[in-house]
C-alpha cells in the first residue's frame, strides 16, 4: 500500500458531560431546593430512519439443537436497556456521505477554506471550515493540481498521465475518551488525557473484496460499480472493516452534536455499533425462543417464497431475488420494523468474539469489548459478526448463530448498522 501523506485532524471529544464554560441559571433565593434547570434546550426530534427497541428481556443462545456442537452458544436469560437502531444497514448512499465529507475536509484544509471569525484561538480545524465554501469546491484538473499530494494520486501512480484523488488518502481523524480504561484507574491524579484514543481510518471501501473473496469467479463489474454506481445507491455497503464502521458512528456523531451544539440544543447519545446481546434481541423482534425474526421454522412462507437473501438448497443464489446482495429494504420487516436483520449481508457488532463470553457476561446490558492495537495478537482482534449474508447457507441466518471476523479486514458480505442510546424524552 502506498505510503499516506495526510492526515486530516479533527478536534473533538466525546465526552460524557457537557462543556464546563456552559453553566445553567441560578434560581431566585428563597431558602428553598428548587434544583438548577440546564440552560441547554432539549431536542426532541427521533432520529430519522431509525427505530426505537424498547426495554426488555430474553434468552439469548440457541432456540434450536447446537447442531456444531461446539458449545459457544449457550442459552441463558438477560435483560436489555432500549436503544435506538437503524431500520436498515448502511447503505453505499449514506457511506459516501462521509466518504465525501472527509474528502471535502481535506480540500478545504490544503486550499484555506476557514470561516473570518476564527474563534478557536486560531486553529485551523474542521470545527472552523466554512462548509458553504467547501461545498463549491470542483475536482477539475485545477483544483486538484492545488491539493498536490494531500489528496491526489502520486505521479508514479496515474493512469495515462491523468490527475486523480487517491482513495488511500481520503482519512479520517477522531478522537475520544475511554471511559472504561478510565474506571478501572484508582488513581485520581492522572490528567483524563491518559485516556484519550486517537485513531487516522483511511474511510474508502475496499471494492476490490468482491474479487479477493472468491477465487475462481468472475466478479470484476461489482469491484467497478457496486460503491460507485447510483443503481446499487440503496444497497448496504461492503467491503468496509470494523474500524471503518467504529469511525463511521464516530463522524456520524460529529454530524449531530454540531448541530446540536449550534442551535443551543443538549448534546445527546453517541453513534456506536450494538453489542451482540443488542444486535440479537433487536432480530427476534420480541419473539422469545424463535429460530428466526420471522419465527419457526422455516426459510419460505405459505406460498413458497424465500424470506431473506440468502444461500437456497445447494447454491440456486437468484432464487431468493438477488444474484450478489439486494436493495437494504427488501423483503419484509419484523416486528421491530428492521429490515434484513439476517441475510443480505452479515453485520459487525461492537463485541469481542470470545468462545466463552456467556458463560461470564452480566445478566443485563451484557458485552465484551477488547480495544486491539495494530500489533495484538489475530486473535485479540476478532470482532462478533452476526445474521448471515447472501453468500451463506441458511444456518447462518438464525439469530443466535455467532461468528466472527478480524477489525482490520473487508469482505464483500459484512456491513453494518448503528445504533444510538437517546434521552427517554427523544420520540
Amino acid at each position: 500500500m502506498k505510503k499516506i501523506l495526510y492526515i486530516l485532524s479533527i478536534s473533538f471529544i466525546i465526552s460524557c458531560s457537557q462543556p464546563f464554560h456552559v453553566l445553567p441559571k441560578r434560581n431566585k433565593d428563597d431558602g428553598q431546593l428548587h434544583g438548577v434547570i440546564s440552560a441547554y434546550n432539549m431536542y426532541k426530534k427521533s432520529p430519522i430512519n431509525m427505530v426505537k427497541i424498547p426495554s426488555g428481556q430474553f434468552r439469548i443462545g440457541p432456540s434450536d439443537e447446537d447442531i456444531t456442537g461446539n458449545l459457544i452458544q449457550r442459552s441463558r436469560t438477560v435483560s436489555i436497556a432500549g436503544f435506538w437502531m437503524d431500520a436498515t444497514e448502511i447503505s453505499n448512499n449514506q457511506y459516501r456521505s462521509f466518504v465525501i465529507w472527509t474528502r471535502d475536509s481535506i480540500a478545504a484544509t490544503e486550499l484555506g477554506y476557514f470561516k473570518s471569525d476564527n474563534k478557536l484561538n486560531g486553529s485551523n480545524t474542521t470545527n472552523n471550515i466554512d462548509w458553504i465554501k467547501a461545498s463549491t469546491i470542483k475536482y477539475d484538473k485545477t483544483n486538484l493540481e492545488k491539493l498536490s499530494n494531500k489528496l491526489i494520486e502520486d505521479l508514479p501512480f496515474r493512469i495515462n498521465g491523468k490527475i486523480e484523488i487517491d482513495p488511500f488518502k481520503i482519512i479520517f481523524h477522531y478522537e475520544y475518551l475511554d471511559l472504561k480504561e478510565a474506571a478501572q484507574n484508582k488513581n485520581t491524579n492522572i490528567n483524563r488525557s491518559a485516556f484519550i484514543k486517537s485513531y487516522d481510518e483511511p474511510v474508502y471501501p475496499d471494492t476490490l473484496v468482491w474479487i479477493r473473496d472468491f477465487t475462481y469467479s468472475y466478479n470484476d463489474p461489482m469491484t467497478k460499480r457496486y460503491f460507485s454506481h447510483p443503481s446499487f445507491g440503496n444497497y448496504p455497503v461492503v467491503g468496509v472493516t470494523w474500524k471503518q464502521a467504529v469511525a463511521f458512528c464516530h463522524w456520524r456523531t460529529h454530524i449531530q452534536n454540531s448541530y446540536l451544539e449550534k442551535n443551543k440544543f443538549s448534546v445527546d447519545g453517541s453513534y456506536r455499533l450494538p453489542t451482540e446481546a443488542e444486535w440479537e434481541y433487536a432480530a427476534r423482534g420480541g419473539l422469545q425462543n424463535s429460530m428466526y425474526p420471522w419465527g419457526n421454522y422455516y426459510l419460505r412462507n405459505k406460498k413458497g417464497c424465500l424470506l431473506a437473501n440468502f444461500k437456497p438448497g445447494r447454491g440456486n443464489y437468484a432464487e431468493d431475488g438477488g444474484f450478489y446482495t439486494v436493495p437494504a429494504k427488501q423483503y419484509n420487516a419484523n416486528d421491530y420494523g428492521l429490515y434484513n436483520m439476517v441475510g443480505n449481508v452479515a453485520e459487525w457488532t461492537g463485541s469481542y468474539f470470545y468462545e466463552g463470553a456467556y458463560n461470564f457476561i452480566s445478566d443485563f446490558s451484557p458485552d465484551i469489548s477488547y480495544d486491539a492495537n495494530m500489533n495484538d495478537k489475530p486473535r485479540e482482534k476478532r470482532k462478533v459478526v452476526r445474521g448471515g449474508s447472501w453468500k451463506d447457507i441458511g444456518y447462518f441466518l438464525q439469530v443466535s448463530t455467532r461468528n466472527y471476523e478480524y477489525q482490520d479486514t473487508a469482505k464483500s458480505y459484512i456491513g453494518f448498522r448503528c445504533v444510538i442510546d437517546l434521552s427517554p424524552k427523544r420520540k
